[in-house]
């Protein structure tokens, strides 16, 4: 067995793309392997921001053989009164093999001459020669590059390849332009720490190698070593860490040899919003802050930054842990340098924040009228007119006791984006709004929403949790929705430019998890033309069933049942009650996994499908006026007709309360009625010949599919 390394040496990668290759290499790597018969138990990626490397382990020498048929001439054209023919000798001669090695063979077609090889195993060496090299040039990233005069791409300057077949250089070239690239078993150490070259031996020498050479190539260990060291340092200053995740995956890919490196800030800048200074940190600078823990929750720390940190009960500390890749033994002029930084930074902070508190948020507002929204729909200014428009209409629904502060935060919620702050750090969008709001003397509702209304910014974001963030959140998404379909500007594929979808699925989720009964068919008639309307009513609907199939796990035919894109009635009852068809598509998942389906199905579903050949309408539930009892000719109709009748103000109540069960409960009642309808010796032929007949049994039928219906279309429903 042997073992193959591939390292590829670049100039400094972003930290980005080293994730992203490890990762598709994982994939890659093993499905090149297996395509070409190279069966191996494990195969190691590595990466750093100077290389990428694969360790492949236990691999064969050599391809297995293969045994091969090759069918020739019919066995009539190939033999002649049991002599081979030149159509024989001549199949056999192309195989290299002799006359009497020819087997005959029957087929669908008649018999045919066979023949069996066995092709031999192709040698490991000669097969990752010719692979290894698609494996660097398929990798697939963001603003690859070229360099020299040839046309190779890679995200940095490919400027070296390691390539070892256990202790042997396997030749690999890499040509661009009238450069060559030629692997060898030279790599290189840290850049400070150990700048000599290194030689590797043989392949599985490669981590400690490197190692030696203070490069710690697997990222595994770099992320944890980093998480002990940042965690170490913050302890010893009596503090701890917040949650980023995102940030200790980047700083991972940016070091070869990681030590954390503390440095101080001057207490005067605690005096500014946490997240101005967590954002200048985090973002800007790639610095751990350090968190004290306190009692009680922290004014002025924002809902959003607690759930994104965990760090519901902690405040700054005037410190921070920075990640070097540097020598530790200069971690003094390290933490001076990076001070030096963050200390200009955040008086830039200090200096717009101080400014911006110079006047209240609503003196911002003219000065919204210069940002363009888009070039067609005017400026900044326009659309918070419009917000404000759409979120009175929404007032006029919830008829909230909150309905002035609602209106004034949907007035002010895009003040905020003039600001110096906001302008120099646009991540702080919505939270700044909020801390200039308190400080222009507004609510707190009025402050909250102003921040929540940008939340959820997308999949498994933190909810608003006020009435007012959710309201304004959802009048802002509405606006920009109305506003670029009407331009004709919809989403199309895997384009989205105004993320639409993620609007539109916030929308569905903020009223589901707030339980607001907001009628978007209303909205959308008040605001928005025939046309618009009725692509947003085709696009909500989209929305709402991958919300309930893809977020809340219903299976495909329930959600059909309860939002069938191509039932125009479901479509305006869901858009006209979006609580509802979520409780619909929930309680139909749990009455299939309870089984309770499977005792109403069989005979809902009947009655559906042959009432379709009726014409009842869909929306009829009392029989009166609809059903002829004279025309009745067993008793199984008749009963059918009275269970019916006290179906009705069961489900009324049912669809009143949305309380499905008291709804499938009576189905179930009743469902042994039908069953005597359809079968039994009291049983009816629905088709009668005689049309008034058959008409009256369809409408029972009908009226039974339409109680039905109120929770769902069980025509769509798979029987499981």
């Amino acid at each position: 067995m042997s073992d193959f390394l591939l390292e590829v040496g670049t100039e400094e990668l972003p930290a980005s793309f080293v994730a992203d290759a490890l990762q598709q290499w994982r994939v890659l790597i093993p499905q090149s392997l297996t395509q070409n018969s190279l069966a191996t138990q494990l195969v190691e990626v590595y990466g750093t921001p100077r290389r990428l490397a694969v360790l492949v382990t236990e691999l064969p020498v050599k391809q297995p053989d293969r045994e091969e048929e090759i069918k020739g001439p019919p066995a009539q054209a190939a033999f002649k009164d049991g002599k081979p023919t030149k159509a024989a000798e001549g199949f056999a001669k192309k195989q290299g093999v002799e006359v009497e090695e020819l087997e005959i063979r029957p087929t669908d077609k008649g018999d045919f001459v066979f023949i069996r090889q066995t092709i031999p195993g192709r040698s490991t060496s000669e097969i990752l020669g010719e692979i290894a090299t698609g494996w660097i040039l398929q990798l697939e990233g963001k603003r690859f590059m070229r360099w020299g005069d040839g046309d190779l791409k890679f995200p940095r300057r490919i400027e070296r390849l390691v390539a070892l077949l256990d202790d042997t250089v396997l030749p690999i070239t890499l040509i661009n332009g009238s450069e060559t690239i030629k692997s060898d078993r030279i790599t290189s150490g840290h850049r400070v720490l150990h700048p000599q070259p290194v030689t590797l031996n043989k392949a599985s020498d490669y981590v400690s190698s490197l190692r030696s050479a203070f490069v710690d190539v697997d990222e595994k260990e770099r992320l944890a070593k980093i998480q002990e060291q940042v965690e170490s340092a913050a302890r010893d200053l009596g503090g701890n860490l917040a949650n980023y995740p995102q940030l200790l995956e980047e700083i991972t890919n940016l070091v070869e040899w990681p030590s954390a490196v503390v440095g101080k800030f001057d207490e005067e800048f605690l005096l500014l919003p946490p997240e101005v200074i967590t954002t200048v940190m985090v973002t800007h600078q790639r610095y751990f802050p350090v968190f004290k823990a306190v009692s009680g929750n922290l004014p002025g720390v924002s809902d959003r930054a607690r759930a994104n940190n965990t760090q519901s009960v902690d405040t700054l500390l005037p410190y921070f842990i920075t990640v070097s890749n540097g020598d530790p033994l200069k971690s003094n002029i390290i933490a001076a340098g990076n001070e030096r930084v963050i200390r200009a930074r955040l008086a830039d902070g200090q200096f717009f924040y101080n400014a911006d508190l110079a006047k209240p948020l609503e003196d911002y507002l003219p000065k919204l009228e210069k940002v363009t929204f888009q070039e067609d729909l005017g400026s900044v200014r326009d659309k918070v007119e419009r917000i404000v428009k759409i979120t009175k209409l929404i007032n006029e629904q919830l008829n909230p006791p909150e309905s002035q502060e609602i209106e004034r935060a949907a007035l002010l919620c895009k003040a905020d984006l003039v600001t110096q702050m906001v302008y120099e750090f646009p991540e702080l969008q919505g939270i700044m709004g909020q801390k200039y709001a308190l400080a222009s003397g507004e609510s707190a509702a009025v402050a909250i929403a102003i921040e929540e209304h940008y939340l959820p910014k997308g999949a498994g974001d933190v909810m608003p949790q006020s009435l007012p963030g959710q309201v304004v959140g959802i009048a802002d998404r509405f606006d920009t929705l109305v506003s670029i379909f009407g331009l004709g500007m919809l989403p199309t594929g895997s384009s989205d430019p105004f993320a639409l979808r993620r609007a539109a699925n916030a929308i569905v989720n903020i009223i589901w998890m707030a339980d607001l009964p907001i009628n978007l068919d209303a909205l959308l008639e008040e605001i928005a033309s025939a046309e618009t309307k009725a692509q947003l009513q085709e696009f909500f609907i989209q929305r709402t069933r991958n919300q309930l199939q893809d977020e809340r796990c219903i299976d495909y035919d329930l959600v059909n049942a309860a939002c069938s894109e191509k039932d125009a009635e479901y479509n305006v009852r869901a858009l006209t009650d979006l609580l509802d068809v979520r409780d619909r598509a929930l309680f139909l998942q749990t009455i299939r996994n309870n089984r309770t389906l499977e005792k109403i199905y069989e005979t809902v579903n009947r009655s559906t499908r042959l009432a379709i050949q009726g014409n009842l309408d869909t929306t009829q539930l009392n029989p009166e006026g609809v059903v002829n009892p004279a025309l009745f000719q067993k008793s199984s109709e008749s009963a059918f007709y009275e269970g019916l009748v006290q179906l009705v103000p069961q489900t009324q109540a049912a669809k009143s309360d949305r309380n499905y069960q008291q709804l499938v409960a009576a189905i179930s009642e009743i469902a042994p009625v039908v069953s005597k309808f359809f079968d039994g010796e009291d049983s009816v032929l629905v088709m009668d010949n005689d049309p008034d007949i058959k008409q009256n049994r369809l409408n029972l039928l009908g009226l039974l599919r339409n109680h039905a219906r109120v929770l769902g279309d069980f025509g769509a429903i798979v029987k499981g």
